[in-house]
């Protein structure tokens, strides 16, 4: 009998990406492509979601042909994706009505304004804040625009997705127009509670129910491929879906309450598994829907900034300093602190635990000594410094310090980063072997569902570490870097 394999789809904020993963759980091949970013106005991001759809074709096909093998030996599908990002579409022709609005954008700032006073029924429902980081208001603010498009929305002729949606209603054709929980959770249009849409949320928001696609646990199957433009034969099962950071949280092997993981990707994304337990953050966590080891629903606390590894790439692109993003590390080598800078990346405003959308980025506490390095070196530690805003909050609201963070994402192959991290927190960190916690997270429960792994322990035999970093800083000297820091943060605040 053939080899068999999962195909796991991690269609992300920046690229599409398609691996091919054996029975072992190895990656056999990898495929990789960016799409275009859209910024129409200040503090607004679109994708074009045609782009997106033929560059997880073009990955798919190229990571086949790479593998060497047929199609027709993939067993299963695994999609993990952006996930607040929003698509509306023709549900007949299957053609987007316009640009998605990205997870990033800010432009229903003032829709969220003017909901403020529903803002208690929203977090109780929907363990999310009113902000233009969620689903809804894009929704809203995408019809409110046509009259014509509203319309045809009632009459049920437009369908409404995140990436995810919109990528299983192509790959089976207008089959299947359906989410699973962990996105369906970030659309402030949902029920963590009873675990489905919720009619009020929906009339506050101005959105008809018959635009929705069906809500299913992570682990089902999904729909059936029917669309040869994938370059995937007819009848291949979709059996898992997870949005990027619930699948990083099942990559990374906490399937427990109490484990936690924190992802440097464009973003820095922190989610901490709470198990049956409901908790609903005072001061400025999610609570969001996460999985278990068989693709069941259980809840989560997540922090979510919203600019970390991007900030290595307007170092690159805008300020032009460095070349690659790799070269971080080599150029701060040496370097014994930042001399007093720091850089506060609120470039889409800043996110958990502040929420604040106004917020402007800034860099502070320049000298005439200050140079490049050091601005480099400040990048890096905004992404540990953030990261320490919301562990620091978890810790406090969960009752207990988790043990170790365990990370993911690019940046995370940074060692002084890494280091840097741990310091700060006074916590253990551990990275893997496969930094792709995401696209592994969403192959492995993708294999769980058709069977090709039964057990938690045939999931923990998965895993592998690359590297532990533990705390060496002085507390006194800890301490001085954040108070540094967070007057850093005030300075970057709207208030």
């Amino acid at each position: 009998m053939p080899k068999q394999y999962i195909l796991s789809i991690d269609q992300g904020t920046t690229g599409s990406r398609a691996f091919i993963i054996d029975e072992r759980g190895a990656v056999v091949s990898q495929a990789y492509r960016e799409f275009t970013q859209y910024f129409p106005r200040p503090g607004w991001v679109e994708h074009d979601a045609d782009e997106i759809w033929h560059s997880v074709c073009k990955v798919i096909r190229t990571a086949i042909r790479q593998a060497e093998i047929s199609s027709r030996q993939i067993r299963a599908i695994g999609i993990t994706n952006q996930r607040e990002t929003t698509v509306l579409w023709d549900r007949k022709t299957a053609r987007p009505v316009g640009r998605a609005i990205v997870w990033q954008c800010r432009r229903t700032a003032e829709i969220c304004r003017k909901l403020k006073t529903h803002e208690k029924t929203f977090r109780t429902r929907t363990g999310l804040l009113l902000d233009p980081y969620f689903s809804g208001t894009k929704v809203r603010w995408m019809l409110d625009r046509s009259t014509k498009l509203r319309e045809r929305a009632r009459r049920g002729q437009v369908c409404f997705g995140t990436i995810d949606s919109w990528l299983i209603y192509k790959l089976t054709n207008g089959q299947s127009h359906v989410t699973d929980m962990t996105n369906a959770s970030r659309t402030l249009m949902f029920n963590i509670r009873q675990k489905k849409w919720d009619p009020e949320l929906l009339k506050i928001l101005k959105v008809p129910a018959g635009i929705l696609p069906d809500v299913l646990p992570s682990g089902s199957e999904f729909g059936q491929t029917a669309n040869k433009e994938s370059g995937l034969t007819n009848g291949i099962p979709i059996t898992a879906v997870l949005g990027d950071q619930q699948a990083a949280l099942y990559g990374q092997g906490c399937y427990a309450p109490g484990t936690v993981k924190n992802t440097y990707g464009t973003g820095c994304f922190m989610v901490l598994n709470t198990g049956d337990k409901m908790l609903v953050s005072r001061g400025g966590l999610l609570t969001t829907i996460a999985a278990d080891y068989k693709g069941r629903p259980v809840y989560a606390l997540e922090g979510s900034v919203f600019i970390a590894g991007a900030v290595i790439q307007w170092l690159r692109d805008q300020l032009k300093i460095i070349k690659h993003a790799s070269e971080c590390e080599q150029r701060i080598r040496g370097l014994k602190d930042t001399n007093g800078v720091y850089l506060v990346p609120a470039f889409v405003g800043l996110g958990a635990p502040y929420w604040d959308s106004e917020a402007k980025g800034v860099i502070t506490g320049l000298t005439r000594g200050a140079n490049d390095q050091h601005i480099i070196r400040a990048a890096l530690e905004s992404m540990a410094y953030q990261t320490k805003d919301v562990f620091d909050l978890m810790k406090k609201e969960f009752g207990r310090s988790p043990r170790t963070l365990k990370v993911d994402g690019g940046a995370c192959q940074n060692n002084f980063l890494m280091q840097f991290q741990s310091d700060m927190l006074s916590c253990k960190i551990e990275r893997p072997k496969n930094i792709d916690s995401t696209v592994m997270g969403v192959a492995y429960l993708a294999g769980m569902t058709a069977g090709i792994w039964k057990t938690k322990k045939d999931l923990e035999k998965l895993q592998r570490t690359d590297r532990i970093f533990q705390p060496r800083m002085k507390n006194t000297v800890r301490l001085q870097l954040y108070a540094g820091w967070k007057e850093a943060v005030q300075k970057a605040g709207s208030g």
